[in-house]
């Protein structure tokens, strides 16, 4: 079964980041007024990474987008910790 789990959702007056896990891959899906971008990644870090140069993305939602993915991957290695 193909399962899409949001892992992270950032979103701005200048647009929306997305990193979706699914099937071993990282879907980043970043938009905003007047442009779109769509990539897949073998990894997060990879996904992140890519991020810093996808046209369009102003330097407040990457900033943001990054601080709420650090924080969502505390939580989850927390979490992983716990078990």
């Amino acid at each position: 079964m193909n399962v899409t789990r949001h892992f992270s959702d950032t979103r701005t007056s200048q647009g929306r980041v997305r990193f979706l896990l699914t099937s071993g891959r990282v879907r980043l899906i970043a938009e905003g007024p007047g442009w779109h971008h769509d990539s897949l990644h073998a990894a997060l870090e990879d996904a992140a990474t890519f991020l810093a140069v996808v046209p369009g993305l102003d330097q407040d939602l990457y900033e943001r987008a990054l601080d709420d993915l650090e924080r969502r991957a505390r939580v989850d290695e927390q979490v992983d910790g716990a078990a």
